[in-house]
This record gives structure tokens, sequence and C-alpha cells, in this order.
């Protein structure tokens, strides 16, 4: 018999020879000493009682540690009792144990992905159907370029359209969006349901140099094969008119009578040939389009290289009447870019700026490098000119297409693809005041 079996019936002997000599007190000695021992009986009573429930106590203890996630409590007290409060007690130890040891794995878990959802370029975003942000990360924040967002209604200032969109968007979809800020956000959404609630998840991809990158390998692939087709259809007229040539003045000159005839024959011949030269030069010069080299990345000191190039084109900017001036915001920030290409594109921005002032009067240009809160450089090119007609704006960088007379094309869409293999940006913008401003968005090293 263990200690708890032991004590309860210790108790219920002590309780009937208590009862016993109650009962004998009450009829020899009086009410008095007969009241004294019923008090006693009343303890002892209440003392098996609460000796009793103590299971009951321990049990309301155990689903209220449970209830308020109390995992810190052991049981361990009463088990001088006997084997069954040892074995009760230790089976409560292990459960809240167990409960222990599954939120630390939960809170761990979620820890982990918080870590996650906060680190990662991937902008993430939820909302309930009301609209109100429940979860947003840094990514999301910076692609949307806001500090604070509570709900998606906020967006419309400075997203006009945007909130409509993610609050009609369906779970598996997906939208592109365009920011002010030239930027391609490909949105998909997901719904899932919690505690009852309807939460729509949106992640958010910025895809413009995803994109870019595809735009450009299509331009890239249209030329090879333009260039290609083009060349095997010039090269043998080139070589039929040679013949035709010799044939001409060898053959036919000497025999003939029509003089006049065959001069024009030959100019008309020397002609074609001329253009069909002209075609495989064109086509030629565009071959560094299609095939130029990769980048060969080092350190690059930013002031430098603007300062060298600056250097460079002054005087004959000077010669041409145009005031010219740069400023660096910081001197030791460092870029990690190949050198000569980079100075092809600054140089090559330069003089598309000074080509567009020639009709302008006061003529200035202005290179200004600062830094962003992106952690990137920013380049800006700005001229006072007469600025880009709107309906030019969209194609400027496109290959073979130019708004100078003597101009191939080339020079822009070959700079879009130096600044995309350094992983930064080229974009172009009117000024308030005439003029254009060309932006190049490099990441720092």
């Amino acid at each position: 018999m263990n200690n708890f079996s032991v004590t309860i019936f210790l108790r219920i002997i002590l309780l009937t020879a208590t009862t016993i000599a109650g009962v004998w007190v009450w009829d020899k000695l009086g009410i008095l000493p007969g009241l004294a021992l019923i008090v006693l009986m009343g303890i002892q009573i209440y003392g098996m009682y609460y000796y009793i429930n103590r299971v009951n106590r321990k049990l309301t203890l155990f689903l209220e540690s449970i209830r308020y996630e109390d995992f810190s409590i052991r049981f361990s007290a009463d088990n001088k009792l006997g084997k069954s409060f040892q074995a009760l007690n230790h089976q409560f130890n292990e459960v809240l144990e167990a409960f222990r040891q599954t939120r630390a794995e939960k809170e761990a878990n979620l820890k982990y992905i918080d870590t996650i959802v906060q680190h990662i370029s991937i902008g993430v975003l939820s909302f309930d159907s009301e609209g109100r942000i429940e979860l947003i990360n840094p990514a999301a924040f910076r692609l949307l370029g806001i500090y604070r967002l509570r709900n998606i209604a906020e967006l419309k200032n400075a997203h006009p359209g945007l909130s409509e969109l993610l609050l009609q968007i369906h779970s598996g979809n997906k939208i592109l969006y365009r920011t002010r800020q030239e930027q391609q956000l490909s949105i998909h959404a997901a719904t899932v349901r919690l505690q009852g609630r309807l939460v729509k998840l949106l992640s958010i991809q910025n895809i413009h140099a995803e994109l870019q990158e595809k735009e450009l390998e299509a331009w890239q692939n249209l030329t090879k094969i333009l260039r290609h087709e083009i060349m095997n259809s010039v090269t043998p007229i080139v070589s039929l008119i040679s013949t035709m040539q010799d044939i001409v003045e060898q053959d036919i000159l000497p025999e003939t009578q029509q003089q006049e005839a065959i001069t024009d024959l030959q100019e008309a011949l020397q002609t074609i040939k001329s253009r069909s030269k002209g075609i495989m030069n064109f086509v030629n010069a565009y071959r560094d389009y299609t095939t130029l080299p990769k980048p060969q990345f080092t350190n690059v000191n930013i002031k430098e290289l603007v300062t060298s190039v600056s250097n460079l084109l002054q005087p004959e900017m000077k010669q041409a009447g145009i005031y010219f001036h740069h400023q660096v915001e910081s001197s030791s920030t460092e870029i990690h870019a190949d050198v000569a290409q980079l100075q092809m594109v600054l140089i090559n921005l330069i003089k598309n700026a000074m080509d567009a002032l020639e009709q302008s009067q006061q003529p200035a240009i202005r290179v200004s490098v600062t830094l962003n809160n992106n952690s990137q450089v920013s380049i800006e090119i700005t001229d006072n000119g007469p600025g880009i007609d709107t309906d030019a704006m969209d194609k400027i960088f496109i290959p073979f297409y130019t708004t100078k007379k003597k101009g191939s094309g080339i020079g822009l869409s070959l700079s879009q693809q130096i600044i995309q293999l350094h992983g930064g940006q080229l974009k172009v913008s009117n000024t308030n005041n005439n003029g254009t401003t060309f932006h190049i968005l490099l990441p720092v090293v």
C-alpha cells in the first residue's frame, strides 16, 4: 500500500476515533468538551477533503498553465505521497515540457521566417478585407518608394490606381504596374484564411532590369539576323557590279559607238556599287552592338572617373562656348565597374548634350554625382537645350533610332547595354526649364 492509501486509512481511523470520543465526551462530560471534539472533527474532515482534492487542484493548475501558456510550472511538491503522485507529477511535467519544446520550435520558426521576410529583396505585403496592413517588409517599402503604410488606400498619392488594382486582384493572378520612377513591378497575389479572416498576400518584384535584358537580347538577335541577311544579299551584288564594270570597260566599250549610253551605264553601276558598299559599312558599324565584350570589373573611384572624362572633353566644350560644371558629392565613393566602358558611356552622353546645344544662346552642361537612399550612385548629365520630343522619348534607346541628321542610332542603345551589364539603369527625362537630363544609376561597392 502506498503512502497516499496509508495516509487516507489513518485519517479515517483517526476521524472514527474522534467521533466515538466526541459522543462519549458529550454524554459523560457535557456540552462544552463535546463541542471542542466536534470542532476537531470538522478540522479533520476539512483536512481529509483538502488532502483528497489535491489531485483536482493539481489538474486545475495543469490545465490553467496550458491555457495561459505558462510552462514554467513544475509538479514535484507531493512526490512523497507515494508512487501514484510521483507518476502523475512526472506525466504532468513531461506534457508541459513537450508544450514548452513545441512553443520554442514555433517561436524559432516564426523568427526564422520573419528574418527571411525582412531580408529578401522581394517585397512582401499582406492586408485584410478592409485594406488594413498586417505585414510589410523593407523591400516592399523600397520598391513602392514609401516609408510607412497602414492601409492600402494610402498608396493613392504615391501610386495612383495601384490600391484599386491590389484590392481587385484575385488569388493566383499576376499584374504588371509601372511606377512614376519607370520601374516595372510584377505583383503576384495569394489569399489565405487566418482564424476565419481572409488575408491577401502579395509579392512584389521589380522586373525592370529583366525586361530591359530581354528587350536588349531581342534587339541583338534581330540585329544579328538583319546583318546576316543584308550581308548575304549585298556582298554578291557588289561582286556582280564589279564584274559588270569589267565587262563594260573591256568588252562593250571598245566596240560600241554609243559612248554617252555607256557613260551613263558606268555611272549607274558605280552608284550602285558605292551604295552597296555603304550598306555593308553601315551594317558592319553595328557589330559592336552585338559583340560588346564583358566588362572587366575593378573598384573605380567615381570622382576620379568623372574628373578624367571632364578634363578630356573640357577643351572641346570651351572652344564651342559651352559652360561646363561637374560636382561629386563624395570623393571616396567607389563602384565596381569597367573603367573604359563607363568612360565611353559618359563621353557619349556628354557629346550628345553638346550636339543638343548647337542652337542654344547660353549653352551649359552640368554633371552631378550623388548617393541616393538605395545605396546607388546617381550620375546626372543635364543640358539646357531644347529637350526631347515626347514621341522620341520612348524610342531614344531603340537601336538605329536617332534624331540627328548624321547619327547612327547606336550610341544610346550601346550605352544602355553597358550600364545594364554593370547592374545599373540608364534613364532620360526632360527638365522643367527645357533641356534634358540623363540619369545613370549604379550600385555602390
